[in-house]
């Protein structure tokens, strides 16, 4: 599979897409512009963020928030409140547990569900 490829799919800001899974994750890719995605934290598991293209601006409940770009992985802990946007286009790839919520607890607008991650 071309990771890059798997982008042309997505044609939805903030819908990750779920490309394939490992053992009890899914590899998911989705693109982020604006600033839609709520403050949330997933209360059991750790969500990974890997910068496929583009630049990710990734805040932190009570720490300074950081720009991660191409290249750049980061894993939010479990618990951790956090919320992501982008100015630009950004392309991400993430790796979560299958229980993980999209957006944790809180519900907004672009809050999908585990099938309608599976277009």
């Amino acid at each position: 599979m071309n990771l890059k490829e798997k982008f042309s799919s997505v044609n939805q800001y903030f819908s990750p897409k779920i490309i394939d899974e490992v053992n009890d994750q899914y590899i998911k890719v989705a693109k982020i512009k604006g600033q839609e995605v709520p403050w949330h934290n997933h209360e059991n598991e750790d969500e990974l963020f890997y910068i496929v293209d583009g630049e990710l601006l990734m805040e932190i409940e009570n720490k300074p928030s950081f720009t991660m770009k191409k290249g750049d992985l980061f894993v939010v802990k479990k618990g951790v409140n956090h919320r992501v946007s982008s100015v630009e286009e950004c392309s991400i790839m993430l790796i979560e547990s299958k229980t993980t919520e999209h957006t944790g607890k809180v519900k907004s607008n672009i809050t999908k569900s585990i099938e309608e991650q599976t277009y």
